[in-house]
């Protein structure tokens, strides 16, 4: 019988090529192709044994939810959607020394400690790192099941003898090896098979699985991106090491919803929940300083306030840099640009630095109107009102769009003490009225030259 072919397979997109390359060329990333044993030729479909036929339903009928178990930590079980499902699989993706097998090993003990029997499989660490890492957090004494393995023929062994656990931890799916395949750990096809076998025990034994994952560069998950399709849930976690906070972010889930986020803070004793991050990400908040401003934002369905800062440097000469940090810097050059050509502000001789403070990275664009305000504080040097919140969307012709939900980010503002609030203004196209909290003053804007005229007649001088 001839030999099959080889083929090699990228590691970053998956893409399968003839021969081996420096540089895939489809995704366009170095040192990522690696050669894959190939499938061997089943017998086609007419060959195979009868089929029986499937037994379709109507689309209407009453099904219950599924059931939950709490973890025990509530930022995490708020990312879940309530909890973890049986028969469920999660992937948990985050950059090196973020704190990920920190947080599963909290997650483990919680739910030990509740009586259910959770099972801690460990391919990066040996047994005795794991418990010195235990001991360090205090959960030494934790009744957890713990094994160092990368086989997953002893894995599958051990797992299918033990149907009465609630949650299985493998940590991580990169290190795991199937011997069936003639690759190392990590490749391509090592990940897509060893995800497939985990993931059809937990469906047959009816456990949950925690899968950890490696992250490239880019921050996209290593592997292939099947692996993102096979599970159930896929949560990244987010943050700076050099920061204390840490921001869990649902991307996908099939029992929940999805862009919900759980925020901690990474101390000695290991991770503490945060119930109340707008109050701990205002803390050193200083309202006396200009280029300030406290944007009402919205994460999943938690409502948020973040300090949005912007520094302008004067540039003599050559081209103004834009550096930005928890924002999108495309968009901050379509503000600059608006408020160049609609509002007369000139910011083309500055160095412009934005960030947000305390690591949060912001997506949505009701942050629009909390970074221009920002930035026209900047320029004219005058501190934004201590105590008032920005939010709203700006178009290309310098008007301020309505956002949504923006009750509940006026009930976060009146709850942490906010006096008023900058918002765009309602237009009475047949919009329910919106009910400002007691206490808390609404300002409607309609368009950036308002917000710009009032900066200018504070300071008393044109800011063109």
């Amino acid at each position: 019988m001839a030999k099959p072919p080889a083929r090699f397979v990228c590691a970053a997109c998956g893409a399968v090529t003839p021969k081996w390359a420096g540089r895939c060329e489809t995704c366009g990333e170095w040192n990522t192709i690696a050669e894959e044993a190939p499938a061997s030729a089943g017998p086609g479909l007419h060959k195979h044994a009868a089929a029986r036929k499937l037994a379709f339903v109507d689309l209407a009928g009453s099904t219950a939810p599924p059931p939950r178990t709490p973890v025990g930590i509530a930022e995490l079980d708020r990312v879940l959607g309530g909890g973890l499902v049986p028969a469920s699989a999660v992937l948990l993706a985050g950059d090196p020394g973020i704190g990920k097998s920190t947080l599963l090993l909290q997650a483990a003990a919680s739910l030990a400690a509740g009586g259910h029997r959770v099972l801690y499989i460990s391919g990066e660490e040996a047994i005795e790192q794991v418990r010195l890492r235990a001991l360090r957090l205090g959960l030494s004494q934790a009744r957890l099941e713990l094994a160092a393995a990368i086989n997953l023929r002893d894995i599958a062994a051990s797992l299918e003898a033990a149907r009465d656990a609630t949650m299985v931890v493998i940590d991580s799916i990169q290190t795991m090896w199937l011997d069936s395949i003639d690759s190392a750990p990590g490749t391509v096809s090592q990940v897509r098979a060893s995800a497939f076998e985990l993931i059809r025990l937990a469906k047959s034994s009816r456990f949950a699985i925690v899968l950890v994952g490696h992250v490239t560069k880019d921050g996209a998950i290593a592997g292939p991106r099947v692996l993102e399709h096979m599970v159930d849930a896929v949560l990244y976690f987010e943050g700076d090491r050099g920061h204390q906070f840490r921001i869990l972010r649902g991307v996908k889930n099939r029992y929940g919803a999805t862009d919900e986020i759980g925020v901690f803070e990474m101390t000695e004793s290991g991770l503490a929940e945060v119930p109340n991050p707008s109050a701990l990400f205002l803390a050193e908040r200083r309202g006396n300083v200009s280029g300030s401003a406290v944007f009402a934002g919205l994460e999943g369905t938690r409502p948020m306030l973040v300090e949005v800062q912007c520094l302008l440097a004067p540039n003599p000469g050559g081209s103004p840099r834009r550096s930005v940090i928890g924002w999108d810097s495309g968009r901050l050059s379509m503000l600059l640009a608006v408020l160049e050509t609609r509002c007369g502000l000139r910011l083309n001789a500055s160095d412009v630095y934005l960030n947000i403070a305390g690591g949060l990275r912001i997506g949505e664009p009701a942050a629009d109107l909390a970074v221009v305000a920002a930035l026209v504080s900047a320029a004219a040097d005058q501190p934004t009102d201590p105590g008032m919140v920005f939010f709203g969307e700006v178009g290309l012709s310098g008007e301020v769009r309505q956002v949504a939900q923006a009750e509940s980010r006026l009930k976060e503002a009146q709850k942490l003490g906010f006096l008023s609030a900058c918002l765009p203004r309602r237009i009475a196209r047949g919009n329910r009225p919106l009910f400002a909290p007691d206490g808390l003053t609404l300002q409607e804007i309609g368009h950036l030259g308002d917000l710009v005229v009032r900066f200018a007649g504070r300071t008393g001088q044109s800011l063109s």
